[in-house]
């Protein structure tokens, strides 16, 4: 591979070339595989080649020129104004003109990449173009995957690495896209993805750093609970399902990248306890369950979706504890969410308070049936156990402390049934990033009815209930993957001017 010298108008005149790999052709493909594997080719020679002068860098000093790749990309062009199955809430654009989006890790994301590209060749019956961007690849993004190899930091070498490579850009690199404060893109064309490469790459190492395991294993169904107690029980469901191949689970990953194949198997913890742990029962094109321990409080949920969102999961659930509201529920009951009031705060500038979150029947359905399935109960039955209604969640863990009058009557007139600190988030970043979204959290306490959670008492109903909520849990999930994606995706979530891609 010849490197090209080229001038960064950027630069000042004394640094005014770059180095750049050989220029590749942009090509046009009518077959979605044959373009993701070019996609592959080009962010392989771009990253190959900065971690080739990066590693130069450091060890051989300052290079004469500045070093730069750039992200590949994908672009359409639609001129046709005839109107696709309305039924559909992805794979299409609503207009003509032209769309792009620069990719970052399509090896991550090889079949999400071909299912998209493939949509948008069968319904608009178009070629897609594949070639580079004029986006730069930040070099601590192209060795983020290289364990050997760190980025100094800065002032650690005698010159300043961003002087010689890209560093990331948090100017660009942001939710307008997601947000829908952004139509265009810097060259005119209009955005064909929620997340652009650098966004997608900055999630990715935030999500390598919170949850000490690679974004390679995480799944398509995510749950999120907020207690360790069900990580244990997520363990014992993970070896019982390696146990039975007819459900064809492959393995089970645990923080550190610690995985086992076979339930009898030990699994070999390393490091420190990461702050989000996640576990991965995993199944083949990733279409098994990913549970998150995003520990208490809407900061904790806010951080985690906003970097999973990236990776485009199918759906995911809210699974937790709750303080039960009304006089009628008792400890363990459990609360499913059709609306939420949300006293978070943490999504006020990315999603208005006056935004509704709607409840999404395909997810709502899929919760009460495995609850039914898993209690054994039905119909007027299943009321003994359940509750269908508002979920609050606020900011303030010990609200109980304050003057009750105004939280009180704000939760009555709210026709709130539970309470917690994370459920609305989770619900809203769904919404705001078109993930289907869903919570059922679990009774185990009343503090407004002089039932606090003590120590004695949680100890006895996580022993008696923990099981029975994830199982719940994870059961729901299994129904939504035996569910089309076009009916869980559902146009609820969509805007007046969407992505193509999911």
């Amino acid at each position: 591979m010849a490197d090209q010298n080229c001038k960064d108008d950027n630069m000042p005149d004394d640094t005014h070339l770059i180095l750049t790999p050989d220029a590749q052709d942009n090509q046009s493909f009518t077959n979605a595989a044959e373009a993701v594997a070019y996609l592959e080719a080009l962010y392989d020679q771009a990253t190959s080649f900065l971690i080739k002068h990066f590693s130069g860098t450091v060890t051989d000093g300052k290079p004469e020129t500045r070093i730069r790749a750039f992200y590949p990309e994908i672009r359409l062009t639609v001129t046709s104004h005839d109107k696709i199955d309305s039924r559909l809430s992805f794979g299409h654009v609503a207009r003509p003109g032209t769309y792009s989006t620069t990719i970052t890790r399509p090896d991550l994301f090889r079949n999400y990449l071909k299912q998209q590209i493939g949509l948008l060749m069968e319904n608009h019956n178009v070629a897609v173009q594949i070639g580079i961007s004029d986006t730069p690849i930040p070099v601590h993004f192209a060795v983020a995957g290289k364990p050997e190899l760190n980025v100094p930091q800065e002032g650690s070498l005698d010159f300043s690495l961003r002087d010689v490579f890209d560093v990331p850009d948090l100017a660009t690199t942001n939710d307008d896209i997601v947000n829908g404060t952004r139509t265009f893109n810097p060259d005119g064309s209009r955005p064909l993805a929620p997340f652009s490469a650098q966004r997608v790459d900055y999630s990715l190492s935030r999500l390598s750093h919170y949850t000490a395991t690679d974004a390679s294993h995480f799944q398509n169904y995510v749950l999120f609970t907020n207690y360790q107690f069900y990580v244990d029980e997520f363990e014992a469901i993970a070896r019982a399902a390696l146990a039975d191949p007819a459900l064809g689970y492959t393995e089970f990953v645990t923080g550190g990248n610690a995985s086992i194949a076979r339930p009898d198997e030990e699994i070999r913890a390393s490091g420190k306890m990461p702050q989000m742990p996640t576990y991965h029962l995993k199944r083949a094109n990733g279409d098994g369950i990913t549970l998150v321990n995003i520990g208490v409080g809407p900061s904790n949920a806010k951080t985690a979706t906003d970097h999973i969102a990236v990776l485009r999961p199918h759906a995911w659930l809210m699974l937790g504890h709750c303080a039960g509201l009304r006089n009628s529920q008792s400890l363990g009951d459990f609360c499913l969410a059709h609306a939420y009031l949300r006293e978070d705060h943490v999504l006020d500038d990315d999603l208005p308070i006056w935004v509704p979150i709607p409840a999404l029947a395909e997810i709502q359905i899929a919760l009460e049936q495995a609850v039914a399935e898993v209690t054994q109960l039905d119909g007027y039955e299943l009321k003994r156990i359940m509750r269908t209604g508002t979920v609050a969640t606020i900011d303030n863990r010990n609200w109980e402390l304050r003057d009750q009058s105004g939280p009180v009557r704000r939760l009555s007139q709210s026709r709130a049934i539970a309470l917690d600190m994370e459920s609305a988030t989770i619900a809203a970043n769904g919404f705001r990033f078109r993930v289907p979204y869903g919570t059922l959290l679990c009774v185990s306490d009343k503090p407004l009815h002089g039932e606090l959670k003590l120590p004695g008492m949680a100890t006895q109903f996580y022993k008696t209930q923990v099981s029975r909520h994830l199982q719940i849990g994870v059961r729901a999930m299994e129904r939504l993957r035996d569910t089309p994606l076009s009916q869980i995706h559902s146009r609820k979530l969509r805007s007046f001017e969407e992505t193509a891609f999911l």
